[in-house]
């Protein structure tokens, strides 16, 4: 169970941040885990971690599922959510960031989008969502990388405890038992990294800055479609993975 102290900071996280920033990142977490989830038709889901329920807000906008559920340690999350009347959303509440309150097989498909890497024990909350859906989509930021020692306090200040590859994450969820349908790497998109970069930090916008993010972002898609999955996975932000439960337990030695 969590903290006290943590769920009062995710709780004030909800409560002061950026709304517009959220929902641009939002948007295309969202446009991922769609992407990934084209060969299943999920009528419904959950999303673990949902935080203000920006990705439900595009996921119910596109008609992605008929029925809509949301978990969130937070109840100002929690609120937030309720408060953007979506349509197919039938529930939303708060939970101890572990147990889901739901009976075995209650849903076809589960989303834990940005959640893992703020999770103290992974694999105990990867053996719940199991329990629950057929299908798990996950997606994780690309945190480790050349440089990633000296940026600690960074990541840490965004309460992200744990770092994954894209090969990390497969052998985490293939070691749970979970079957690997569909995988997508991701960018972050040059709109997000202006929006960052001169609403956020307040970065004089420039013609000359606009135009280096814009030839970072199309040198980097170039090298990635050219020399293959390995140098996507390099330059990738993101990673977005879909899983289906198989009867395969975990077997130390």
């Amino acid at each position: 169970m969590l903290s006290e102290e943590v769920k009062t900071a995710y709780d004030n996280f909800y409560t002061n941040s950026d709304v517009a920033w959220r929902m641009l990142g939002a948007k295309y977490k969202a446009q991922n885990i769609v992407d990934v989830c084209k060969n299943i038709k999920p009528k419904k889901v959950l999303e673990v971690g949902a935080g203000d329920g920006s990705i439900l807000h595009f996921l119910n906008e596109w008609n992605f599922a008929p029925e809509l559920y949301a978990l969130e340690i937070a109840q100002s999350g929690v609120n937030i959510i309720k408060n953007r009347k979506l349509v197919n959303l039938k529930e939303a509440q708060t939970f101890d960031g572990y147990k889901i309150p739901y009976a075995e097989d209650t849903f076809d498909l589960i989303i834990l989008a940005h959640v893992l890497e703020h999770v103290e024990h992974e694999r105990i909350l990867l053996r719940e969502l199991k329990r629950v859906a057929k299908y798990i989509v996950v997606e994780v930021p690309k945190d480790y990388r050349f440089g990633v020692d000296m940026r600690m306090k960074h990541f840490l200040d965004y309460g992200h405890i744990n770092m994954y590859t894209p090969t990390s994450l497969r052998f985490l969820l293939q070691s749970e038992g979970l079957e690997i349908l569909e995988d997508k790497v991701s960018m972050t998109a040059p709109e997000t990294v202006k929006f960052n970069e001169f609403i956020n930090r307040k970065t004089p916008k420039t013609f000359t800055k606009k135009l280096k993010i814009e030839l970072e972002y199309r040198i980097k898609k170039t090298l990635g479609n050219l020399f293959g999955r390995k140098k996507q996975e390099q330059f990738a932000n993101a990673y977005t993975v879909l899983t289906k439960k198989s009867d395969l337990n975990l077997h130390i030695f």
